[in-house]
């Protein structure tokens, strides 16, 4: 790969990543509002379902329409991993924003309240999680804003080097040569 198509790469990826930012995004506003309604909630989890299909359907207009039809496993993984990176970007100065000016303990206040209702209640001894459950609501709600955004960015590149696999492979497609007569 050639300086220019490099650069290429990492500019296509970073509009496909602000695209699928956008879209993670959604989820997240979903899943705030999902905390007092079950559509929302439904709406959110579509939302993070999608994504990988939405980030594949990128990778294919880009190798389609940009490269002419082709591209290699390598570059298509490059490409995935950087979309994935760029619109983790994103999403964590949303998270951050979110935790830091909007929730004043709203997202808490919810989780503590499911948890802490009598069917959480009833979840939690039928587990035989309870004492771990408290724990785990009492560390989140230590987390500062930039912890829960950190948090989310290194899920999402994750979510990039392992999901970039099974989609540059699907994405890949090679030049065939023909030996001549």
């Amino acid at each position: 790969m050639t300086p220019e198509e490099y650069k290429q790469l990492k500019a296509f990826a970073r509009q496909d990543g602000a695209l699928l930012s956008l879209l993670w995004i959604g989820a997240l506003v979903c899943y705030i509002i999902g905390m007092a309604n079950s559509m929302m909630a439904m709406a959110s989890m579509l939302l993070a379902v999608v994504s990988p299909f939405y980030a594949a359907n990128r990778l294919r207009h880009y190798r389609d329409e940009v490269l002419e039809g082709f591209i290699s496993f390598m570059r298509a993984y490059g490409y995935t991993v950087l979309t994935y990176f760029y619109a983790g970007l994103l999403l964590a100065v949303a998270i951050w924003v979110y935790f830091s000016f909007l929730d004043k303990g709203y997202l808490m206040g919810k989780i503590s309240e499911a948890f802490l209702s009598e069917q959480g209640q009833q979840l939690m001894t039928l587990y035989g999680i309870t004492e771990q459950m408290k724990q785990g609501l009492e560390q989140m709600s230590q987390m500062r804003p930039i912890d829960h955004a950190l948090n989310m960015l290194t899920i999402n590149i994750t979510a990039g080097f392992i999901l970039g696999m099974p989609v540059a492979a699907l994405m890949q497609r090679k030049r065939v040569q023909r030996v001549g007569r």
